[in-house]
């Protein structure tokens, strides 16, 4: 693996960290509800603008078409420079819906809802787990049974983040309603505005509501929706979910580190009893330290990633290496964060977020995959050991 970078690529990072010094907002994004969509929609606009939105997207489709060495030079200057959360009302879109009709959708669907999706005109969300299947996707039982040119859906859906203020759906339905487990699956694309849908957005212990149930009483969706082939659904909803399991949470990875930074930096300057600065305890300097190191290996297995992806074309199922180690080092590093504070750590309105993005990231390990399941990937995909079950 070569990690020097050409010039060009030398350049395209000065240009990222350009735009982005002058683009970036000021204002904090609200926490939910539709100013957050306003917010969210209103810096894929600017990003759109600015020629930076759908970087990852091929260019005949408007994005920027961008390596993934570039891809990730762009993530890091994105996180060094305290650019929104990528994963937000436009998430779905960008790293989902976007993507997934790029590969299996019709002219048509792409047309309608690929340049939407990029100007930030439009908010996309999943409908794939339900109560019953979340983890074991397969099991779901949300019915689309055909009538004439329609599927009529009746069942539920549930931790469809951002499902109250969304345009459309990624929908996994069961059409073939004799079918079981991963055959007799349909993608269709689902507007939200249809009659018979019924949302209910859930609180969450971090006082937000992006998460949703999503109820269906007779829902009719055309036909002319399906992605991919009538009841080749679990095809697509795999392209679907390998986005969200290779390269979209490059961000997030790359923001980790900023925060083990920020996280030396409050050691610093908060006292534990007796008046002595927090990073002066033994303990507390060694898991720091230990946290730096461990983001730092992160990154080098980012890095490792995008190197195997030029050379294959595809991310490999070693992404879910680094899914895991994201996912509870994250934990780690904002449980450390909460003893570091110690009381003051009760306020989950502090400005510098640390409680509230404590409360979130203990679904770090359940979000995209729980972390029993990304092991049995590593174990069957990687390792070459039988399927546990």
């Amino acid at each position: 693996m070569n990690l020097d970078l050409t010039a060009e690529e030398l350049s395209f990072r000065e240009e990222v960290r350009s735009w982005l010094a002058d683009n970036v907002p000021s204002q904090p994004r609200p926490r939910d509800g539709v100013a957050a969509r306003d917010h969210d929609l209103a810096w894929q606009a600017r990003q759109y603008q600015g020629g930076w939105a759908g970087i990852n997207w091929p260019t005949e489709y408007g994005g920027r078409g961008v390596s993934t060495v570039e891809q990730l030079l762009w993530y890091e200057e994105y996180a060094r420079a305290g650019a929104p959360d990528d994963v937000n009302c436009c998430f779905v879109g960008n790293n989902h819906g976007g993507p997934t009709l790029i590969l299996h959708g019709t002219d048509e669907q792409k047309a309608i809802h690929l340049p939407a999706i990029l100007r930030g005109e439009v908010v996309w969300c999943q409908g794939f787990s339900e109560p019953g299947a979340g983890s074991d996707l397969a099991s779901l039982r949300t019915r689309g049974e055909v009538d004439g040119d329609h599927l009529v859906v009746n069942g539920s859906k549930i931790w469809s983040s951002y499902a109250d203020v969304a345009d459309f759906q990624e929908l996994l339905v069961r059409s073939d309603p004799d079918s079981e487990r991963h055959k007799g699956l349909t993608w269709i694309v689902c507007d939200m505005d249809t009659p018979g849908i019924e949302v209910r957005p859930i609180r969450n212990m971090a006082g937000d509501n992006e998460f949703c149930e999503v109820f269906y009483d007779d829902v009719r969706i055309p036909v002319a929706n399906v992605v991919g082939a009538m009841g080749d659904g679990w095809t697509v909803a795999m392209s679907t979910l390998s986005f969200e399991r290779g390269t979209a949470f490059a961000a997030s990875q790359v923001r980790l580190a900023r925060f083990v930074d920020d996280l030396v930096e409050l050691a610093r300057r908060t006292p534990r009893p007796g008046g002595r600065p927090a990073i002066e305890d033994g303990a507390i300097a060694d898991r720091l330290g230990r946290a730096q190191a461990e983001v730092t290996a992160l990154r080098a297995m980012t890095w490792a990633g995008v190197s195997r992806t030029e050379r294959t074309g595809s991310p490999g199922a070693e992404g879910s290496m680094i899914r895991v180690m994201y996912a509870e080092l994250s934990q780690r590093v904002h449980a450390l964060a909460m003893e570091v504070l110690g009381p003051a750590g009760l306020d989950a309105d502090r400005s510098d977020g640390w409680p509230r993005r404590y409360l979130y990231e203990l679904a770090a390990t359940i979000g995209g995959g729980t972390s029993q399941i990304q092991r049995e990937i590593i174990a069957e995909r990687v390792l070459g050991l039988p399927r546990s079950r």
